[in-house]
């Protein structure tokens, strides 16, 4: 779904339950590998080096949602880097710690990590996979990234984009069934979301993935183990192994291609973003006051815009 309100308004959003959405992670973090979050992470990982600055300290935000294979994904690009693994819950914090709670025998080597549910200081990346999407509030979430980041820090994320599942919306829809996932934003506005939260020159990036299954059974577990349907007018109470049966039918009926030898066929978007933390702007007032450490970061932040137009970045 595309908005064309003014994304600062968060009745311009896709309708997205609230209360569904705190409970969804520890939910499909038990259903199973989250294996697409994990594939997400490792595509938005190949993007790192394209950031000249390598980071001293970095935040896994809520990697309960966004899945394990971050930790070692962003370590083997920033292996000197102190990491972060941020939960605001106690229950989701020690399952985080529990999972990536290393074998007994591994004394050597072992990356120095922090776990927290508050940070309490500046950051130099926010990493945050598979999250967006599914938030609650998206544009506190993003305010809440460039507080954690120091003057010169950037945030990497990942979500889903509006042309996922198009072909599970059909089989719905035809059936006037609820629809079957909320709505997911387009890239656009996402980009425009980050700049009122307080980012600059936000760089967008997506790609769209053909999944293929032998059977509908199996499709449906990857799905629970993605996620959850947060669609406030999703269906109302539970269907039972009759529905289940249908369902399993439309898609086999309806997903099969010929151009996979009659396999089902789902398709997912990938949104990619980062973007920099945007340096403070003094007021222009017939008196302006600004303080030393706010100088700084505005002269920094000139030279470095400097340098990258010098080098034709």
């Amino acid at each position: 779904m595309s908005v064309s309100a003014s994304p600062g308004n968060s009745d311009a959003l896709p309708p997205l339950d609230a209360r569904a959405a705190g409970l969804a992670a520890r939910k499909t973090s038990l259903s199973g590998k989250a294996w697409l979050q994990d594939e997400a992470a490792a595509r938005m990982a190949q993007r790192l080096p394209l950031i000249r600055q390598a980071p001293a300290s970095w935040v896994d935000w809520q990697p309960r949602t966004g899945g394990l294979a971050s930790l070692a994904l962003v370590q083997s690009v920033y292996p000197e880097a102190a990491a972060t693994l941020l939960q605001p819950h106690a229950a989701d914090l020690q399952w985080v710690k529990q999972a990536h709670k290393a074998p007994w025998w591994r004394f050597w080597n072992r990356p120095q990590v922090s776990y927290t549910h508050q940070l309490d200081g500046k950051a130099d990346m926010v990493w945050s996979n598979m999250l967006l999407h599914q938030h609650a509030r998206p544009e506190e979430l993003m305010k809440d990234w460039c507080q954690a980041l120091s003057p010169q820090g950037f945030v990497m994320f990942s979500c889903l984009g509006p042309d996922s599942l198009r072909e599970m919306r059909e089989i719905y829809l035809d059936r006037q069934w609820p629809a079957p996932h909320h709505d997911f934003t387009d890239m656009h506005d996402w980009g425009d979301m980050l700049l009122q939260a307080g980012f600059g020159q936000p760089v967008m990036d997506m790609e769209r993935i053909t999944l293929t299954y032998e059977t509908a059974v199996r499709a449906l577990q990857d799905l629970r183990a993605w996620g959850r349907n947060l669609h406030p007018q999703r269906f109302a109470s539970l269907r039972g192994r009759a529905w289940r049966a249908a369902l399993a039918r439309a898609m086999e009926s309806q997903l099969a291609s010929p151009v996979h030898a009659g396999r089902l066929v789902l398709s997912i978007e990938i949104i990619y973003g980062h973007a920099f933390k945007a340096a403070p702007v003094a007021q222009v007032r017939e008196k302006t006051m600004v303080s030393l450490e706010e100088m700084k970061i505005m002269l920094s932040a000139d030279n470095t815009n400097g340098a990258k137009s010098r080098s034709g970045l």
